[in-house]
């Protein structure tokens, strides 16, 4: 999808994805000392938001106009004292500023060589002691899973992540698959985990 359909997907509803964060979000990153944040492929914020409540200057980035501009108006409700940096561009080519203490890429869900590009540009972005975190439909919830894209081309596994990582000096903490209940379904969604230092 483009961010035209995308812009189309965020105005058809309120919130598509939320105010809580992602489990795995909270879990992964609960124990890291706050810093600078990349949030990439943001969507409506709900990372982000929970991000700055634990004292991260967070960036959140999405190609979508109109999720950025949902984004902005959650953080208005949800925060005290409005601090993201919100900016419309596109993950696979977006270069931050400056560097980051983590970069959070979640269920961007993008064909192998785009994905790769996106996976490349968040780690390049890290700091001594940074960590990447993504988190993404694995490519066994198409058949074995619940919910997420139909589409095996933009499914990938963790495993596929850490290959993308190869040369970046980092260093892979985790590369897993997660079992993330889903209400009402027969089965949870099976995710793809992948956590990454730089080292410090």
């Amino acid at each position: 999808m483009d961010a035209a359909s995308w812009d189309a997907r965020y105005r058809a509803s309120d919130l598509v994805w939320g105010v809580a964060p992602n489990r795995w979000v909270e879990q992964e990153v609960a124990g890291l000392r706050p810093g600078n944040a990349l949030d990439l492929a943001c969507g409506e914020g709900r990372n982000a938001i929970w991000l700055a409540r634990q004292s991260w200057r967070v960036t959140a980035v999405d190609f979508s106009a109109v999720a950025i501009g949902k984004g902005r108006q959650l953080e208005e409700r949800e925060l005290e004292k409005p601090s993201i940096a919100w900016v419309v561009a596109d993950a696979t080519t977006f270069t931050a500023a400056e560097t980051v203490d983590l970069a959070l890429l979640c269920y961007l869900q993008l064909p192998a060589g785009e994905r790769r590009a996106a996976v490349r540009h968040a780690a390049q972005a890290l700091a001594p002691g940074g960590v990447l975190l993504v988190i993404a439909h694995d490519s066994r919830n198409l058949t074995e899973g619940t919910g997420g894209p139909p589409d095996p081309a933009v499914l990938y596994t963790a495993g596929d992540v850490a290959a993308d990582l190869a040369g970046l000096d980092l260093t892979v903490e985790k590369a897993q698959e997660a079992l993330r209940p889903v209400e009402g379904a027969p089965r949870p969604a099976i995710d793809a985990l992948l956590r990454a230092a730089r080292p410090a």
